[in-house]
Order: structure tokens, then C-alpha cells, then sequence
């Protein structure tokens, strides 16, 4: 693990700090990285990072692996903490477990975890989860219909659990499986869609650079508009 620490900050007591998980190598979209793939011109990295930062979280770290040093040029990510993961290729778990170390000293209370090829959770939905925390235990996810998706929210009591527990791509699932009765469940089907970008039949989600006078960023519901369905 490689961490770009320029941007680091190690008084955040309390704090909720973004974790954007963007290492996939885009297996099934014929080897395009994910951070890299467009959605109203711009890549999908920046989305994700804008809305976190939408949702109220002051620092993202955001987790880099398939392309990662084209990723860094191509994108502009100001004030991030960027965290290569060498291991990128082993599945998501791996990715967690970079992200939550780059956050043991920063004094974080809490990471609110969200996947970069997720376009249609904006900020509305982010923040819901974002303000469930309650303190370094806490454990939040979204759920869409009762069902529980992206983001979570992992109080750092959980921390060490969770990377033990984080192996291929299962990420935190068996250790939510285990607490289960701990995870406090917020409702954002009505805000947003969970749907990934992770075949090609998956990127008619993605939409097209705006027309002139248009805003490039999410809307502000935090659900994609008409344009990010068309077909």
C-alpha cells in the first residue's frame, strides 16, 4: 500500500471521512478502469468524490489500483488522500483494507464507504447514512427497498474486525453477517438507485457530456436524472 500523504490530516476526532473505493480494473467492460470511465464528461472518480463531499464528508481517501497512475493524471482529485493498492486484482476486500489502514491516523471516528461505479447514489442518499453516526461503533448502511447496499458507515471500533474479515470481493459482508443486529438501516430507494456499471449492457447508465450552460455535476436529489438512462 502506497499513500499519498500530503493531504493528510490527523485531528479528526469525530469526524466521518469519506472512503471511495475505485481500484477496479473493469474485468467484464474489456479491462477499462472503472475511475476512468465517463459520466457526463467527466470521470467517474470525480462523481464519487464530489459527492461524498456533497454528503458533508470534508476529506475523502480514495483507493486507486487498475491504471492507477493514469488515474492520477487524468483526474482531478484536489485535496484527496490517494491510496494505491498493489493488490487491486484480488477483489475488493483487498481495497477495503488499504482504505481503512490510511485512516488509522487521522483520527477519524468513522469512514463512509462507497463504490466508485455506483452513479446513481448521490449526495441525498450519501448524507442520509452519513448522519446516522452516533459514535466510533456505530455500524449504517443505505438500503434500497429493505434491502442493504452502498454506502456504509463503519465506526472505528469496527475497524480491525473488518479487515480481518475483508478477503476477495466479499468485502465487509461476512462481518456485517456477524452484527447484523448492530446495523442500523436508512431507507434511500427513494433518492437513488443501486444500480453498478459492470458490464458493457451497463453503461447506457452513463451519460453524455451536458450541453452548453449545463451544470456538469450530480443533481442535487441525489438521483440520476433522465440523461443517465438513455439508450
Amino acid at each position: 500500500m502506497t499513500t499519498d500523504t500530503r493531504n493528510e490530516r490527523t485531528d479528526g476526532a469525530g469526524e466521518v471521512v469519506g472512503l471511495l473505493l475505485a481500484a477496479g480494473g473493469g474485468r467484464r467492460l474489456g479491462g477499462r478502469p472503472k475511475a476512468l470511465l465517463e459520466h457526463r464528461g467527466r470521470p467517474l472518480v470525480e462523481h464519487a468524490v464530489d459527492v461524498l463531499r456533497a454528503a458533508g464528508c470534508e476529506r475523502v481517501h480514495v483507493v486507486l489500483g487498475a491504471s492507477a497512475d493514469t488515474v492520477r493524471r487524468r483526474a482531478s482529485l484536489p485535496g484527496c488522500v490517494l491510496v494505491d493498492n498493489p493488490d487491486w486484482a484480488a477483489g475488493m476486500g483487498s481495497s477495503l483494507r488499504v482504505g481503512l489502514a490510511s485512516l488509522r491516523t487521522t483520527g477519524a471516528a468513522a469512514a463512509l464507504v462507497s463504490l466508485v461505479d455506483q452513479p446513481g447514489i448521490g449526495a441525498t442518499a450519501t448524507a442520509r447514512v452519513r448522519t446516522a453516526y452516533r459514535s466510533p461503533g456505530t455500524l449504517a448502511a443505505a438500503a434500497y427497498d429493505g434491502l442493504r447496499g452502498h454506502p456504509v458507515l463503519f465506526g472505528s471500533a469496527h475497524w480491525a474486525g473488518i479487515e480481518e474479515h475483508a478477503v476477495g470481493d466479499r468485502g465487509a459482508r461476512d462481518y456485517l453477517r456477524e452484527h447484523v443486529g448492530e446495523i442500523t438501516l436508512v431507507e434511500c430507494g427513494d433518492v437513488a438507485e443501486a444500480y453498478d456499471i459492470d458490464t458493457a449492457a451497463d453503461l447506457r447508465h452513463l451519460a453524455p457530456p451536458p450541453e452548453p450552460g449545463q451544470g456538469p455535476g450530480t443533481p442535487a436529489s441525489g438521483r440520476p436524472d433522465s440523461a443517465a438512462h438513455m439508450e
